[in-house]
C-alpha cells in the first residue's frame, strides 16, 4: 500500500491510495495522519508502471500521487486548438507538439506534471511516457487549477532549463500570458489578448492567431 497525503477524498486504485484533489503542490508534503506515518512513499518506477495500466492519469510529487480531475468542454477544445495548430505548423520540423497524455519530468526525477501541451525540440529527449527537455508548455488556466499553473506548477516548470515559454491560457476569455526565459536574466511576462492578436513563438518559428485557439469555445463569442 502506498501513502498519499491526508487531505481531501481517497480512494483505492489497485494497491494504490490515491488522492483526489484538485489543486496539486510543488512542495515538501508533511505527512499528518497515522495512516501517511505507517506507509510508505512510492517509487518512480511504481508510478511509472501504475501509470501505464491506469485508466485515471496521476501525478507525482515527491513520493505521492495526485489524481487529475476532468476538464471543461471549452478546456478540451482549446486544448485541441493548440495541438493541432502546433501540429499542423511543425510537420516536417525538429519540434513536436504532444497533449494531454505526455508527462513532463521535472529535474531531479521527484515529480512528475502532464501539461495540457508541450512541445519537445530535443530528439535524443525521446522516453515513450514522458519528456525532460521541452521548449515550450502551454497551460489552460481554470478556477481549479489556476492558483497551481501560475505558482506551484510554474516553479517547478522553471527549473526545466530547456524551457523557453510558458504559456497561461486564460479559459474564460481571449488572453495569454506567456512567461518567457531572459538571455541572460529573469523571466519576462507578455500578455498578448484581443481577437486580431497573435501568438509569436520565434523559438520555433510558429505564429498562432488566437481566434485560431479559442474557436468554438464561449470566449470566441465574446467582444474584445
Amino acid at each position: 500500500m502506498v501513502a498519499v497525503k491526508s487531505a481531501g477524498q481517497s480512494k483505492a486504485w489497485g494497491n494504490w491510495l490515491i488522492v483526489t484533489t484538485p489543486l496539486l503542490v510543488y512542495s515538501t508534503v508533511v505527512m499528518t495522519s497515522a495512516l501517511a506515518q505507517s506507509q510508505q512513499l512510492l517509487s518512480v518506477e511504481d508510478y511509472l508502471e501504475g501509470e501505464r495500466l491506469s485508466e485515471i492519469r496521476h501525478e507525482y510529487i515527491g513520493g505521492y500521487v495526485y489524481a487529475m480531475a476532468g476538464a471543461s468542454d471549452d478546456h478540451n477544445r482549446i486544448v485541441g486548438n493548440i495541438y493541432s495548430a502546433l501540429h499542423q505548423r511543425l510537420r516536417g520540423k525538429r519540434c513536436e507538439p504532444f497533449m494531454a497524455d505526455m508527462k513532463l519530468k521535472i529535474p531531479g526525477g521527484q515529480a512528475f506534471y502532464y501539461p495540457d501541451v508541450l512541445v519537445a525540440c530535443d530528439p535524443a529527449d525521446n522516453a515513450k511516457y514522458y519528456r525532460e527537455r521541452p521548449t515550450v508548455v502551454f497551460e489552460v488556466l481554470s478556477p481549479e487549477t489556476e492558483r497551481s499553473d501560475q505558482r506551484e506548477k510554474w516553479y517547478a516548470y522553471a527549473l526545466v532549463q530547456s524551457l523557453k515559454v510558458y504559456v497561461l491560457v486564460s479559459r474564460e476569455n481571449r488572453e495569454l500570458t506567456l512567461l518567457r526565459r531572459g538571455r541572460p536574466g529573469p523571466w519576462i511576462a507578455e500578455v498578448v489578448k484581443g481577437r486580431a492578436s497573435m501568438l509569436k513563438l520565434p523559438e520555433m518559428q510558429v505564429e498562432i492567431p488566437l481566434p485560431r485557439i479559442y474557436e468554438r469555445t464561449a470566449a470566441s463569442r465574446t467582444k474584445g
